[in-house]
């Protein structure tokens, strides 16, 4: 029997510091090159989405998440120029922000005024859904 072919899986990853401040790269590759975007990619073979979360970040920024919220899921195949992808999102806070960049990440930034921001892929939608829950859960 023939493998379906399905939509890839990614993580987006929003984590806030205690300024309330979101956690941005600014992609360092095609799609949205030079874009700011949340942390985040694709899940692995045999991965958790919850690990694919916390191996991206750590990859992309050196930050640790521990308790990570789920922020929703995010399926409009027209989401991503590279073909239909899903996106499962997390919300995480974090005490320090301390953040380095590195793998896809060509910098790493604590933001306050996103909503003023061009944010790659569907980034901003997410972005509004978690800090209506970060909100909801303070």
């Amino acid at each position: 029997m023939p493998r379906p072919v399905t939509p890839l899986l990614a993580v987006d990853c929003v984590v806030l510091d205690p300024h309330d401040r979101v956690l941005l790269i600014r992609r360092g590759h095609e799609p949205y090159k030079g874009h700011y975007a949340l942390p985040g990619g694709f899940v692995e073979i045999g991965e958790t989405v919850e690990n694919a979360c916390r191996r991206e970040l750590l990859e992309e920024t050196s930050v640790r998440l521990g308790k990570l919220t789920l922020v929703g899921v995010f399926s409009d195949p027209s989401r991503d120029p590279r073909g239909h992808t899903v996106a499962v999102s997390f919300l995480s806070r974090v005490r320090s922000a301390k953040a380095t960049a590195g793998d896809d990440a060509a910098a790493v930034e604590w933001v306050t005024r996103w909503q003023r921001l061009d944010l790659a892929f569907d980034h901003k939608i997410i972005l509004r859904r978690a800090m209506l829950l970060a909100a909801e859960t303070r």
